[in-house]
């Protein structure tokens, strides 16, 4: 069974009925940097708007929905999990590795960017083996940022989870088969019509074990796709975690549109509970 870039992509929502969609506030109106495309002819940006992964219907036309909001209660700005050495200030060159983490020897922690951090976070956090996933931000020079900052997509972070594993159940191989399954790797800074360097496909690797899998997984799942796979696999660097309410998002908050109409249909392709 292959995982072609047509099957990866949610199917259209042809639905019957109309969902009743909230207006809400998206990330950074207007004023966020183009991002780079993959493929040529790609339809506009649409100033930070979520629509479904399956951006074109049968006509061609994108398929609205309910954007991601930062119209709620404002949180503070996330803080590093770890501090910096004393007198330096932390930047993406600091690395986490497992050694460094809070961990047992049971368990392993991964660091994966697959688009809207909400859709990995409700994947991963159901697969076998999985200890916890956290929501938050890495691999740029914004110290601190918040989900403000992150969405002008000048910060240099992706949104990523923080996933922390039990190998003896799941290897770190493993989990990389579902993150392969869960987006598409082949589409430059762009998952369906969430555009920009922060939902780039990256696997931010925690040791030198973990980059040779990852080099590897990506090179053995490459034929699988029609289009050339462009995740990059970095060394992982400071991780910020993102505000509370990003927290569990999809069981928070399943009746929000962009909930019911891209991540529910994932969860269901990929026999998950929704």
């Amino acid at each position: 069974m292959t995982h072609s870039t047509s099957r990866l992509l949610l199917p259209t929502l042809l639905l019957g009925f109309t969902l009743p969609l909230t207006a809400l506030t998206g990330c950074s109106a207007g004023d966020a940097p183009t991002a780079s495309e993959g493929a040529a002819g790609a339809p506009p940006a649409m100033s930070g708007d979520r629509v479904a992964e399956d951006t074109l219907a049968e006509t061609g036309a994108l398929a609205p929905v309910e954007p991601r909001s930062d119209d709620v209660p404002p949180a503070e700005a996330a803080a590093p999990t770890e501090a910096a050495p004393q007198g330096t200030a932390p930047n993406q060159t600091e690395t986490m590795t497992n050694e460094g983490l809070d961990t047992t020897p049971a368990e392993e922690v991964a660091t994966l960017g697959a688009g809207c951090f909400w859709c990995i976070e409700a994947v991963l956090e159901q697969v076998e083996g999985v200890k916890s996933v956290e929501s938050g931000y890495t691999g740029g020079q914004t110290e601190s940022p918040t989900y403000k900052d992150i969405c002008t997509g000048r910060t240099g972070h992706a949104e990523v989870v923080r996933v922390t594993f039990d190998p003896a159940v799941l290897s770190y191989a493993e989990l990389l088969d579902w993150f392969w399954r869960l987006h598409d790797p082949t589409t430059l800074n762009r998952q369906g019509n969430d555009r920009g360097t922060q939902y780039r496909s990256a696997i931010f690797y925690h040791s030198d074990e973990q980059r040779k899998i990852a080099e590897t997984s990506k090179r053995d799942v490459q034929p699988t796709f029609d289009d050339p796979i462009v995740t990059e696999v970095t060394e992982a660097a400071v991780f910020y975690p993102a505000e509370q309410y990003h927290q569990g998002y999809y069981f928070d908050n399943t009746s929000q549109g962009y909930c019911q109409m891209v991540i529910a249909p994932k969860l269901k392709k990929l026999g998950l509970k929704y």
